[in-house]
């Protein structure tokens, strides 16, 4: 078989009309599933330039200031309420994320498919009612993290914006030496 002749060939085993119809829409989903799971480790190798990580909250939060053992329960899902009792809502970054390379790293201390398999596990023995909340940029992030009451997420200590509340980890600011999300 020719390169021309398996360019041609490949199109039509996607397409082909012996997909019964109904399938066509699951396997569109599960190859673009697929394709989002497969460049995870461009993020794993950009974690190497260590930018500043930047936890924000909302607003409104009474936070200002967590351990880095309270924050790694936080984004655990170890801990799922705020001392004033309002609910944690997590907002992650998507896997290609510079950022969530590095707050999987430090914080989770766990790799793409660990991460994966323990917000499965946590679910699937109803330790948690839902899993974190995936957002696709900082702009998405931070506009998320302004109106959810009790959202908590991370970008970079760049992208984080005017009004957003940065919240100091053991008393450190992301400018601060010896802040530990470098």
């Amino acid at each position: 078989m020719t390169h021309s002749t398996m360019n041609r060939t490949v199109p039509r085993l996607v397409v082909s009309n012996r997909v019964p119809r109904y399938v066509r829409p699951f396997v569109y989903v599960a190859l673009c599933v697929a394709a989002l799971c497969v460049p995870t480790h461009v993020a794993t190798a950009q974690a190497n330039s260590r930018s500043a990580i930047a936890i924000v909250v909302n607003p409104k939060s009474s936070v200002t200031n967590l351990s880095f053992a309270e924050l790694r329960r936080i984004f655990l899902g170890e801990q799922q309420f705020w001392p004033d009792r309002s609910k944690v809502t997590l907002l992650v970054r998507a896997p290609v994320a510079h950022e969530r390379a590095i707050v999987l790293d430090e914080i989770y201390r766990m790799d793409e498919d660990q991460f994966r398999q323990y917000w499965i596990g946590k679910m699937f023995r109803a330790e948690v009612a839902g899993g974190p909340k995936i957002v696709y940029s900082s702009d998405m992030a931070m506009n998320l993290v302004g109106v959810i009451p009790g959202s908590i997420t991370f970008v970079l200590a760049s992208a984080a914006t005017g009004d957003a509340k940065i919240i100091r980890i053991d008393g450190k600011l992301p400018s601060d030496p010896g802040y530990p999300l470098k």
